[in-house]
């Protein structure tokens, strides 16, 4: 088996995380964040459904990383993202990661909303 390592040419990987933080080429930023190919920043969690809908333009899909453990995102939430036309995934924090790692890579357009990790 032959395995490729991923290049990200300008995108920002999600390079790794933590109780409370996430790392983000290289950078260490709070949790919870919003990433996208040009950076992080700093998202206000399900309370913040505004600065998701402003990515509508700019991404195909979010990867919603609800923490630990896989959870559903608030019915309010999805109904506006539906409303919206913006597609949506939940899992746990961890598969958001990853998932926008690879898919990031490909040059796709996605972001990733993380809740943070409370395990190490």
């Amino acid at each position: 088996m032959r395995l490729t390592e991923l290049q990200f040419e300008d995108a920002k990987p999600v390079e790794g995380y933590g109780p409370g933080f996430f790392r983000i080429a290289g950078e260490v930023m709070a949790a919870p964040l919003i990433v996208t190919e040009t950076g992080a920043r700093p998202w206000g969690g399900y309370e913040d459904v505004d600065a998701l809908l402003a990515m509508g333009a700019e991404i195909d899909v979010i990867f919603v990383g609800t923490g630990d453990e896989i959870a559903h995102i608030p019915r309010e939430i999805r109904l506006k993202l539906d409303a919206a036309g913006i597609g949506f995934e939940a899992m746990n924090s961890p598969a958001a990661c990853r998932t926008y790692n690879v898919l990031v890579s490909e040059g796709r357009r996605v972001a990733a909303a993380l809740l943070p990790v409370t395990k190490g």
